[in-house]
């Protein structure tokens, strides 16, 4: 049996867009905020808060702030915009987020895709042949 450990968990959100990278840590049941940060806190410029130099320093900045608040692992989950027509892969500062994460010493559980999928509804933009590029 092994030695109850002195852990204390949260849940780090993190939303990645191709605009924007948006860290929320919250506690374990995903209700009290405890820290967030995003893209565009930490860059000057629009065409950089989506950028993973940009996602790793806000998920830093996230990070120690929950630290000092005594987390000390965290479970992950990783959202893109999605819904009806909007892009349901990750933009580019979701896997630097997470390895900021892993490296400011927090312990990482679950990584988990909680990106919203439509089960069909309205129609998707474009017309009957499609986008013409």
């Amino acid at each position: 049996m092994r030695a109850p450990t002195n852990e204390r968990w949260g849940i780090a959100h993190i939303y990645a867009s191709y605009n924007n990278t948006i860290i929320h840590i919250t506690d374990i049941t995903g209700t009290e905020t405890i820290s967030k940060a995003s893209g565009g806190m930490v860059v000057k410029s629009d065409r950089m808060e989506s950028s993973p130099t940009a996602a790793m320093i806000a998920a830093k900045r996230a990070a120690e702030t929950a630290k000092e608040k005594g987390i000390n692992s965290i479970h992950v989950k990783i959202r893109a915009a999605g819904g009806h027509n909007r892009p349901t892969s990750p933009g580019p500062g979701a896997q630097a987020a997470i390895r900021a994460l892993s490296r400011v010493g927090l312990r990482i559980g679950i990584i988990e895709d909680v990106t919203p999928l439509p089960h069909d509804g309205c129609r998707k933009k474009g017309g009957r042949r499609g986008r013409r590029v």
